[in-house]
């Protein structure tokens, strides 16, 4: 059997986004459909007797029930070929969605009732993202993005799992692939000159050729294999969080790598992966490379 789609639901508007949008990837992949929903029991109720131990996880399971039965109905409205699956699991969703993912082809979450005031994404979908051990789709305040596929380009190795995920996802949907490689020459690195006693300098225009030339490398071999997808290249001299937020706008999904050539060991999301997944306008999936895995 395929791997489902896994999606997590706490009954707010924005995780029955999250359903609708899991709901089509799994038609689109041919697989089942699995919604999950975590509780805690309140332990600290219980503990100063307001509630006893029991009734609290009866009244919360009953709650679990009725939300999920809810998120059930509302994936077969949208995709009634789609089986669909549902389970609810005494937990933190942190922990129960990161199992999930180990065996599941896609993770789909959204800001949900985890988002505090002021903050674009919930604690939730960013821990995931992190962690994940599958890519995790976050569904964003657009959740019926139209558009190509938008494609974070850096060259680094981490980031193949992305490229790969990008255009398998542009033939699912029918689309195709805007390639977007950002760069500023602070983060291009000079290489040394042939006779040390030169000085480090280039001819005018060649860290822009030499970036065109990663994106193209980047990308090939992958129209081959995905015949039917176009690709535009797109390098814009610039920092990569806004040229990515701003191309968003028009995109159907933007996808990410989690820690491109700019991240540091120990850290498991870069900074572009986290500004994105705060300030997109459209769902964006991050998928981490096999060395970003712990």
């Amino acid at each position: 059997m395929r791997p489902p789609v896994v999606v997590g639901v706490d009954g707010s508007p924005s995780s029955l986004d999250a359903v609708a949008v899991a709901a089509r990837e799994a038609r689109l992949r041919g697989c089942g459909l699995k919604i999950v929903h975590a509780y805690f029991l309140p332990a600290v109720y219980a503990s100063l007797g307001l509630w006893s131990t029991g009734s609290a996880g009866e009244v919360l399971r009953e709650a679990a029930g009725r939300l999920v039965v809810e998120a059930v109905e509302h994936a077969r409205s949208v995709a009634p070929d789609v089986e669909v699956g549902d389970s609810v699991v005494a937990g933190g969703p942190l922990t129960v969605l990161e199992a999930q993912s180990r065996t599941a082809a896609l993770v789909v979450g959204s800001r949900g009732l985890g988002g505090f005031a002021g903050l674009m994404l919930g604690s939730t979908a960013v821990h995931l993202a992190a962690h994940g051990r599958c890519p995790v789709l976050v569904v964003r305040d657009r959740p019926e993005g139209t558009g190509p596929v938008l494609l974070g380009v850096d060259g680094s190795p981490a980031a193949e799992a992305a490229v790969e995920f990008a255009f398998a996802e542009a033939a699912l949907r029918g689309t195709g692939i805007v390639a977007l490689h950002a760069w500023t020459p602070w983060t291009v690195p000079v290489p040394p000159p042939p006779d040390p006693s030169e000085p480090y300098a280039l001819a005018p225009g060649m860290l822009a050729d030499g970036e065109r030339r990663l994106l193209a490398e980047a990308v090939a071999g992958r129209q081959e294999r995905y015949p039917e997808v176009a690709v535009e290249h797109t390098v814009v001299r610039g920092g990569a969080r806004e040229a990515l937020i701003g191309a968003s706008a028009r995109a159907g999904l933007l996808v990410v790598g989690a820690r491109g050539r700019g991240g540091f060991t120990g850290l498991l999301l870069g900074s572009v992966s986290q500004a994105v997944l705060h300030h997109v306008h459209c769902p964006v999936a991050v998928v981490r490379g096999s060395g970003d895995r712990p």
